[in-house]
């Protein structure tokens, strides 16, 4: 059998499945669950710079996962976990 996805959608869900890949995006979006946090907050609990959290970041943005908003100098990220609906559909196939 063969499945076909349509771009826009392939590269949605695609995205948002190597966004979730990496344990500290999935650790970052567990804080995150807490409420909204600056860039510094993120990154405490990492051994890894924060330049490396950053590019975390900017795959979870680009995924839609977080939102980024200033406020004043700092940057705040906001969980989107509508986004994760994508997976959820998918394991829902699979408990079937």
């Amino acid at each position: 059998m063969t499945y076909t996805v349509s771009e826009p959608q392939a590269t949605t869900f695609t995205d948002v499945f190597h966004a979730i890949a990496h344990p500290a995006r999935r650790k970052i979006l567990d804080l995150l669950r807490a409420g909204d946090r600056p860039v510094k907050q993120l990154a405490a609990p990492f051994s890894i710079s924060r330049p490396a959290i950053s590019q975390h970041l900017r795959i979870l943005l680009d995924a839609g996962l977080v939102t980024e908003n200033r406020v004043g100098r700092e940057r705040r990220y906001h969980l989107q976990a509508e986004r994760l609906k994508d997976v959820q559909n998918w394991l829902d196939d699979y408990r079937r």
